[in-house]
C-alpha cells in the first residue's frame, strides 16, 4: 500500500458567507476552494515522498478536515458540529476560520513544514478582505484546531501494538519478498473518531481451512491473482493496478465542484468522508489483529498443510501484486471502498454514485456511477493482485458499510432548529 499522491486542488461554487462579507469581496476563487487546497497541502505535508501507509497518511486528512468542518459550521450554522459546542460570531470570514484551522492543526503536528505552511496560510487569507470579518474567522479557527489537536492527544498513532499470534498453519506471517512485520498493528487499537469501538463491527470468522469455501477462494485467487496467470484479462490486470493507490482527496474535490456545493457542504463532504475512512480503516485492522488469517501467497505455497482435500499447493506460486504485510482478514482497501459509497450516496440527492476517482499509478480517472460497480472493481482488484481472498474482500465492503451507516446517524448531521 502507497499513500496517496498529489491531490487535486478543485474550485467548488456557491458562497455561504454573511452578505455583509460577500458583498466587500473582490473577484476571487469560489470558497469552497480552501478545502480543497489544504486537503491537497495536507497529502503532500504528510507524506511528501508518497512513502506513507496510506491508512496513516487518511488519518491526518480526518484530522484536518473535520477541524475545518467546525470551523466552518460553527460560524455558518447548517449542520451539527464534528463533538464540538462552540460557535463564532456570524460576521466572522468562515474562509479564514478554515484556513486557520488547517493550518494550526498541520504545524502543530508538523513543525518542519512552517514555510510551506505559512505561505499557504498567506495566500489563503489574500483572498479575504482585511478587516474584522477576517481578525474574527483567524480567533474562530485557531480555537477549532485547538479542539481538534485536544481531542486526538494520546489517540494511539503509533503506538507499538504486538501481533502474538504464533506462525502456525492458518496464521498469518511475513510475506515474500520483504518479509516486513506487520505493518501498522496499532492502526486496529486507535481512538476512532465516530464509532464507539472497532470490535462491534467485527465480522463472523473466516472460513475455517478444511471448509469447502476455504478451498474455493483459495482456488480463485490462485488462478486470477498469480503473477503469470492465464486467465486473468487484460482488463482485470489493469484493475489491479488501477486501484493500488487513488487520489480521494482530488475526487472529493472534484465532487464538489461537479455538483455546485458550496461551503459548508464542502466541507461536511470532506469532513464526513475522511473521518468515516478512518474508521472504516480501524475496524479492518481491529478484524485484522483478532483473525490474523495468512495471506494467499502463504495459503497457496503450504497448502499441503491446511488438511483440505480439496486444496494443492505450489510453493513456486508469486501473486501479480506485492503483498502488504498484515493479514488477509479483512481488506483494507475493500472496507473503506463500502465506507466511501455509503457515505457518498448518505450525503447526496443524487440517486447515482457519480464518483470521478484518479489512480496515482496509472494516472487514469474513472467514472462510477453505479454504487455496486465502484465495490465490485474494489473487490477485484484486491483479488486479481493475488493478495485478498474473496471472503476477505467480501467481509470488508460489508464492514465498510455498515460502519459508515452507524457513524452518519449519529454525526455530521443537519440543524433541527
Amino acid at each position: 500500500m502507497a499513500a496517496a499522491a498529489a491531490l487535486l486542488g478543485l474550485t467548488a461554487t456557491a458562497a455561504a458567507l454573511p452578505a455583509s462579507v460577500a458583498q466587500a469581496e473582490p473577484a476571487v476563487s469560489a470558497p469552497g476552494t480552501v478545502i480543497a487546497d489544504w486537503a491537497r497541502l495536507t497529502g503532500e505535508v504528510v507524506d511528501p515522498e508518497g512513502k506513507s501507509n496510506s491508512s496513516e497518511t487518511s488519518i491526518w486528512h480526518a484530522v484536518v478536515s473535520a477541524g475545518m468542518y467546525n470551523a466552518v459550521v460553527g460560524i455558518e450554522g447548517r449542520y451539527e458540529p464534528y463533538r464540538w459546542n462552540e460557535r463564532g460570531p456570524r460576521s466572522a470570514s468562515s474562509v479564514a476560520a478554515a484556513a486557520t484551522a488547517a493550518h494550526d492543526v498541520l504545524l502543530h503536528h508538523f513543525p518542519k513544514a512552517k514555510p510551506r505552511l505559512e505561505s499557504a496560510y498567506a495566500a489563503s487569507l489574500a483572498e479575504v478582505p482585511d478587516g474584522a470579518a477576517e481578525e474574527a474567522g483567524v480567533e474562530f479557527g485557531r480555537r477549532a484546531a485547538a479542539h481538534m489537536v485536544t481531542l486526538r492527544k494520546d489517540d494511539g498513532f503509533g503506538l507499538q501494538v504486538p501481533f502474538t499470534a504464533s506462525p502456525s498453519v492458518g496464521v498469518w506471517r511475513p510475506t515474500p519478498p520483504a518479509q516486513q512485520p506487520f505493518t501498522s498493528s496499532w492502526l486496529g487499537r486507535l481512538r476512532p473518531m465516530l464509532i464507539e469501538r472497532p470490535d462491534r463491527f467485527r465480522p463472523a470468522a473466516p472460513p475455517s481451512l478444511t471448509s469447502a469455501r476455504y478451498a474455493a477462494d483459495l482456488h480463485e485467487v490462485k488462478a486470477v491473482g498469480g503473477k503469470t496467470s492465464t486467465v486473468r484479462t487484460p482488463e482485470q490486470t489493469e484493475t489491479a493496478r488501477f486501484f493500488t493507490t487513488v487520489d480521494l482527496q482530488g475526487a472529493l474535490a472534484d465532487r464538489a465542484e461537479r455538483h455546485g456545493l458550496d461551503l459548508v457542504d464542502t466541507a461536511r463532504l470532506f469532513a464526513a468522508v475522511n473521518t468515516v475512512q478512518v474508521d472504516a480503516a480501524i475496524a479492518a485492522w481491529d478484524a485484522k489483529l483478532h483473525y490474523g488469517s495468512w495471506r494467499p501467497v502463504t495459503a497457496i505455497r503450504e497448502a499441503a498443510d491446511d488438511g483440505n482435500p480439496l486444496t494443492e499447493a505450489d510453493p513456486a506460486w508469486e501473486p501479480f501484486l506485492v503483498t502488504p504485510s498484515h493479514p488477509d482478514y479483512l481488506s483494507g482497501h475493500t472496507t473503506t471502498a463500502g465506507a466511501l459509497v455509503r457515505t457518498l450516496m448518505t450525503l447526496s440527492d443524487h440517486p447515482s454514485l457519480d464518483l470521478r476517482i484518479a489512480s496515482a499509478m496509472l494516472k487514469k480517472t474513472r467514472h462510477y456511477q453505479v454504487p455496486g460497480h465502484y465495490t465490485s472493481d474494489v473487490e477485484g482488484a484486491r483479488m486479481w493482485g493475488g493478495i485478498h481472498t474473496r471472503t476477505a474482500n467480501e467481509a470488508g465492503t460489508m464492514t465498510g458499510e455498515r460502519v459508515a451507516a452507524w457513524a452518519l446517524a449519529r454525526n455530521f448531521r443537519p440543524l433541527t432548529a
